[in-house]
């Protein structure tokens, strides 16, 4: 049977994905891709495509190739206003990306970005869900309740990947069947009705798939998932009140609960360098902790454990924390401030080991000035309770607490600092490139295990990454309610907030809030969970829908937004790297980093249009072979019906 299914649905290359693969497998998966019409007669075939799925879904977090360099989830960063590109010494830094991104160009490098998961492998995961939903009638001895559990979950894998190309792509081919013979004239199909046709999926799956509690094991896609994901298709079909009404009956009635205090087990991995005061931010995203049956906020955990099959290492330090030991970062006696050590090193020093304590961070991405710094300011202060950004427990990191460990400098031991002024009145810059070596950082969000690194010999403790990913918890819930409720002009919305910055120990509280709030609230709670730019995305388009206004007033026209846009009123607001100068970006470091409005829908890969040919894919506006005449289905049945 799995050799038929490696046929069918070809897991093999999902399998090449998991562990390293070469540039050819990077091509995207043309959508004409003939597909055999053997059978799933078993319940195992179903289960084997559907643990397909659950793998696919989970590399979008854990997905980083043969070098273990830049998650697909960091490529999706670099469209926001929190994040761009930090590998100052690589030309191919994907920055500029107004100009570079096209339906050709920008796809894939190995050290810059994994956009082109985004478009193969999210079709890839479309057809690993389509697999149980055109077989499962061939199945003998299924009754109507299994049947539909099995159902429920391929609908939600097919809508949340359908849901993300909606929102990253804009208009694409609507694919709802394993066909049985080639084709080659696909259409794309209007984003509105994929999002209808989401919406009744989700609707069956709400109604069918378990609670979790009734699972066989963490992972599955459980109902409080598929509830989630009907929130948000509602938010983006216009339904704003049936969305408020599935987050109520997940906050209220789901058996679901904020974590409030502390739980699970406390790590504290380095104290001696870095003390941890145990705290219900720490606990709550520590590997270890996301799963546990103690953790009643989690609603569906990817697994990724050490040492076993679905392990995979994703180096979250190394991505996401600055090169500290640079030698851009210097002593005022002109020596490397930071080294790494190794534990037998004699110049060792346990009270200085920042490589255990941090990672040996490469700064694949570097956060924005706004997520560093003024994203924290609330009614005009700096809310220095709020334990997501807070040193004293040690969930923050800032660039001064580190301390000069070279053997030698006369500073052994003072904290480090960008520049120094000597008694003269002189002034020297210590750090040469403030890009990639110096920026203050969410340890809470990046620290992770690293047995493989952890020898007595070993100077780059590179953070291997093993550990559990959420996908949805219910500190997004009450804020995609928040955002229901923005929509319905529902005051209240401002408690869903406040519920999230309690819990956070926050002492700065909102008394109403607008759009621009519940967004930043999300940016501070969501790091690296959410799918900012696609989140974005989809808030710009039912921001679009409802006509409320942004902080500055600005109403949007959902069939304009690649001209104007909330997601694009963030960026040129917000990320002080594409907005530093003009529209067009600044030249830092010998290098543009721009942004485009029209990059709010990603370019159509060239391959797949011209693995169409017998068809016309719709290109987006601002690319090359946008034609507003090519046609498109206005409906999914359409779509559908065109598929037989």
């Amino acid at each position: 049977m799995m050799s038929r299914i490696k046929q069918l649905v070809g897991i093999a290359c999902a399998s090449a994905c998991m562990v390293g693969c070469s540039d050819s497998f990077l091509e995207p998966d043309p959508l004409s891709l003939y597909e055999p019409t053997e059978t799933f007669s078993t319940v195992a075939g179903l289960d084997a495509a559907l643990a397909s799925a659950d793998k696919a879904l989970r590399a979008y977090w854990t997905n980083t190739e043969a070098i273990d360099l830049m998650l697909p989830l960091m490529s999706e960063y670099l469209f926001s206003d929190l994040t761009v590109a930090g590998k100052t010494d690589d030309q191919l830094a994907f920055c500029d990306i107004k100009e570079r991104f096209t339906p050709s160009d920008g796809w894939y490098n190995f050290d810059q970005n994994r956009l082109v998961i985004f478009w193969g492998e999210t079709y890839n995961g479309i057809k690993y869900a389509n697999t149980v939903i055109s077989y499962i009638d061939k199945v003998e001895g299924l009754d109507e309740e299994t049947k539909n559990e099995y159902l429920g979950r391929a609908y939600f894998h097919r809508a949340f990947r359908y849901m993300n190309l909606c929102f990253q792509f804009g208009d694409v081919p609507f694919v709802s069947k394993i066909i049985d013979s080639p084709k080659l004239d696909y259409k794309s199909t209007k984003r509105e009705a994929i999002i209808e046709r989401l919406v009744q999926d989700m609707e069956f799956a709400v109604e069918h798939v378990p609670d979790q509690s009734d699972m066989t094991y963490i992972g599955m896609i459980n109902k409080g998932a598929c509830r989630q994901l009907l929130i948000k298709c509602y938010l983006a079909n216009g339904d704003f009140q049936k969305a408020k009404e599935q987050a109520d009956i997940l906050i209220e009635q789901s058996d679901y609960a904020l974590m409030e205090n502390t739980f699970g087990t406390f790590s504290n991995p380095n104290p001696n360098t870095w003390n941890i005061t145990d705290n219900v931010i720490w606990d709550l995203h520590q590997g270890m902790n996301k799963a546990i049956a103690a953790n009643k906020e989690a609603i569906l955990v990817l697994v990724n454990r050490y040492g076993t099959d679905s392990g995979i290492r994703t180096r979250t330090m190394r991505n996401l924390v600055p090169r500290w030991n640079a030698t851009e970062i210097s002593t005022p006696d002109n020596m490397r401030a930071v080294e790494n050590y190794a534990l037998n090193s004699s110049n060792y020093n346990n009270t200085m080991d920042f490589n255990r304590a941090f990672g040996r961070g490469q700064a694949v991405v570097r956060p924005t000035y706004f997520a560093e710094n003024s994203l924290w300011y609330v009614n005009g202060v700096n809310d220095e309770t709020d334990l997501r950004h807070n040193t004293e427990v040690g969930n923050w990191v800032r660039m001064e607490d580190l301390k000069v460990n070279h053997v030698g400098s006369a500073y052994y031991g003072q904290n480090i600092s960008y520049s120094h002024t000597d008694e003269s009145g002189n002034t020297q810059i210590l750090c040469s490139d403030t890009i990639r070596c110096w920026f203050d950082w969410p340890h809470y969000k990046t620290w992770s295990e690293s047995p493989e690194d952890d020898t007595e010999s070993a100077t780059q403790y590179n953070g291997s990454g093993y550990q559990d990913f959420y996908c949805y918890r219910l500190a997004e819930t009450y804020l995609l309610r928040a955002e229901a409720k923005y929509y319905l002009g529902d005051e209240t919305a401002v408690d869903d907030v406040n519920i999230i910055r309690r819990r956070a120990n926050c002492s700065q509280l909102y008394t109403s809030v607008d759009i621009d709030d519940i967004v930043d609230e999300r940016a501070r709670e969501l790091y690296m969970e959410e799918w900012r730019f696609t989140e974005l995305s989809r808030i710009s388009y039912c921001l679009a829908l409802s006509g409320k206004p942004d902080n500055e007033g600005n109403v949007y026209d959902k069939d304009l937004l690649y001209e104007n846009s909330f997601w694009f009123h963030r960026i040129t607001l917000y990320n002080n790297y594409y907005n530093k100068y003009d529209i067009n970006g600044a030249n830092i470091r010998g290098r543009k980093y721009t942004m485009g409005s029209h990059n709010i829908n990603w370019p159509i890969p060239q391959s797949a249009i011209d693995a169409n040919r017998l068809g016309t894919l719709s290109q987006n506006y601002g690319y090359d072979g946008y034609d507003p005449n090519v046609e498109k289905w206005e409906t999914w049945e359409e779509a559908v019906a065109d598929e037989e």
